[in-house]
């Protein structure tokens, strides 16, 4: 198995397991109420909505890993799917679920 191969398993193993707990049901908070003033309620609800974000986040980095270890099959690892060029080796050191150039990354 390569390098990139185990890095991009692991990584997997990672945002799976911290979806999982994003997902997972609430503890019982009995009745909270929403009013005027901040309270439990309002907290738990900012919570909730911070969760959905780093939910959606975890969700997005996960399509692109399983892209990248697509890619590893189809012999295309290191190569932007957007423009076709090259990945810097640097790039895919520091995230190997990389599958865009810097470039194409950025919007440029």
């Amino acid at each position: 198995m390569t390098d990139a191969r185990r890095e991009l398993l692991a990584k997997r193993a990672d945002l799976v397991a911290r979806a999982d707990g994003l997902t997972a049901a609430p503890v019982d908070t009995g009745g909270i109420s929403f009013g005027k003033r901040v309270g439990d309620g309002t907290a738990m609800a900012v919570e909730r909505l911070t969760n959905v974000a780093a939910h959606e986040q975890i969700l997005v980095q996960l399509g692109e890993v399983d892209r990248a270890l697509t890619k590893l099959d189809e012999g295309t690892y290191g190569q932007c799917d957007t423009c076709g060029g090259p990945i810097p080796e640097g790039r895919l050191e520091i995230h190997p679920w990389a599958i865009r150039c810097v470039t194409c990354a950025s919007g440029g």
